[in-house]
């Protein structure tokens, strides 16, 4: 269910929406942090759901002392109504038996919003990479065919290459194998883009194979690949730090070693 954190509820018809996946090394929600961050988006309302285990902290984006002190919650909304984009920021684990019952409320609101089209940044285990997914960029993306037909040519331009299919049973190389879509360590992806495609909504998703560490490079080059699409900030790339980092990420390792160790 969302909820305003405004008088009246927002209007979210014909924007864009970009939202993270839990997955592995946290790229998409470190790439929606610099989206929030550098565009300076509005708070505009939060999703309350029991599908995931209840958090709460200290503002992310603080500038001041007294933006620091406001309570954020595990998944909020922002936006830019200026550029018709919105982003939903989850902030803390699916429950996992839970994980089919918020793809489908995800779906259910983002139907009910109205939005033009849903981008969904993900990530999956490199070292599970399908000998073909070896080869070339560590990027790839999914499309429903609601959202293909209208940036078939824009995807083209790009030459972005799709999320190759595997064989159900890995080593069979026959050509009348099964072929599955596999997205290891990518959360509720799959499921989210398996229920948009069954309700013709447009989404897209936007991965990148990685491995668990430090994932900020991961993040800027995601983040870097949407904008090739969304055209966010100009020429972001040739500009890494165009990209604001926020205050919260000095604290992505935790606060350091007390020296009261040694």
């Amino acid at each position: 269910m969302f909820i305003s954190s405004q008088n009246s509820a927002p209007c979210f018809k014909d924007f864009t929406l970009v939202m993270p996946a839990v997955a592995v090394g946290n790229v998409g929600q470190l790439a929606v942090d610099l989206m929030v961050s550098t565009l300076n988006m509005s708070r505009v309302g939060y999703i309350h759901t029991d599908c995931l285990i209840p958090m709460a902290g200290n503002n992310p984006y603080a500038t001041c002392k007294e933006d620091a002190e406001e309570l954020h919650t595990p998944a909020e909304v922002y936006t830019a109504a200026e550029l018709k984009l919105a982003v939903l920021q989850i902030r803390a684990p699916i429950v996992q038996t839970k994980s089919k019952r918020f793809s489908q409320l995800l779906v259910s609101w983002i139907k009910a919003s109205g939005f033009s089209r849903t981008v969904v940044l993900s990530s999956s285990h490199a070292y599970q990479r399908d000998d073909q997914q070896l080869q070339g960029t560590p990027l790839r993306y999914l499309v429903t065919p609601s959202l293909l037909k209208g940036s078939e040519d824009a995807l083209k331009e790009l030459g972005w290459r799709e999320m190759e299919r595997v064989p159900a049973f890995p080593g069979l190389t026959d050509a009348n194998t099964e072929q599955r879509l596999y997205i290891p360590g990518g959360g509720i992806t799959k499921g989210l883009y398996t229920e948009s495609y069954a309700e013709d909504l447009p989404l897209a998703v936007l991965l990148l194979f990685c491995s668990e560490g430090d994932n900020i490079p991961d993040a800027f080059t995601l983040v870097n690949h949407l904008n090739d699409w969304l055209h966010l900030l100009d020429n972001p790339s040739q500009k890494p730090n165009k990209w604001k980092i926020p205050t919260s990420w000095s604290l992505l390792f935790g606060s350091g070693i007390p020296p009261a160790l040694f």
